[in-house]
């Protein structure tokens, strides 16, 4: 139901009793007031297509070394292929994708040198951000932490992955834009698109998953604390142990033959 209704040369209070409506239109009629026309942006077209596309990679429904197929992925996302090539080239860009010459695009495959080096850096950049975050962090700012940390702990509970590392990640980048370092975000935000996948499938194993839950916990009671130096320990710590754990992996996907070679 929507409610429409116009008021001239009057003020208008308004609360919570309409609720109950869908919509509420309110016209205030007055020859001296004037109004500007916002424009609300829309996220483009092939912006929704990366963002589609991006989740797939994250959650391994498209697999690491694949071929990302344009006539399959048109169709399963219902887009003509303009768009969906202006989502590829994006992803191309953050790292996630990589564009062969005469072979289109694969989902990039990390070797396990890849992830050291990659999870290294990432390591120093999340610790500096805890650190920098737990000096500067706002209450508005804590409170919208604790909150996404709350509904994170509800998808564990309901053993919800996806939604999980959602929540999870969303975390991550609200402590690091509590930095207020923008050259910091900067390096994070292209650092991080390429461990994005592997973060998420880390969580895969209960009792690691558990372990970042708990690491979680601490990271909520450093910032509370503004303990910097707390809140950059239990960072490297959390990424060491996803880097562990990712590496681990890697491992037990390599074939028998070539892990007693590498052995």
């Amino acid at each position: 139901m929507i409610l429409n209704f116009c008021i001239q040369n009057s003020f208008v209070k308004y609360n919570n009793s309409y609720l109950g409506f869908d919509s509420i239109e309110i016209c205030i009629q007055n020859p001296n007031m004037t109004a500007d026309i916002i424009s609300i942006p829309r996220a483009s077209l092939h912006e929704q297509v990366a963002q589609r596309l991006r989740q797939m990679l994250v959650e391994n429904l498209i697999a690491p070394g694949a071929k990302l197929n344009e006539r399959e992925l048109s169709a399963a996302l219902e887009v003509s292929r303009t768009p969906l090539r202006e989502a590829i080239k994006m992803l191309a860009a953050e790292g996630l994708v990589e564009l062969l010459p005469n072979r289109g695009a694969i989902a990039v495959e990390l070797s396990e040198a890849d992830v050291l080096n990659t999870f290294e850096v990432m390591a120093g950049l999340e610790a500096q951000s805890g650190e920098l975050a737990a000096r500067r962090i706002t209450e508005q700012e804590l409170s919208a932490i604790r909150a996404l940390h709350f509904e994170m702990l509800a998808a564990y509970t309901r053993r919800d992955l996806s939604n999980y590392y959602r929540l999870n990640a969303q975390i991550h980048r609200a402590i690091n834009a509590a930095a207020k370092n923008p050259v910091l975000a900067n390096t994070y935000t292209q650092v991080n698109a390429r461990l994005q996948a592997l973060r998420f499938r880390s969580n895969q194993d209960e009792e690691k998953w558990k372990t970042a839950v708990k690491e979680h916990e601490r990271m909520i009671e450093a910032l509370s604390a503004r303990d910097g130096p707390a809140m950059r320990a239990v960072l490297q710590a959390h990424l060491e142990n996803k880097r562990d754990a990712v590496v681990n992996q890697l491992r037990l996907a390599q074939p028998a033959a070539n892990r007693s070679g590498a052995a």
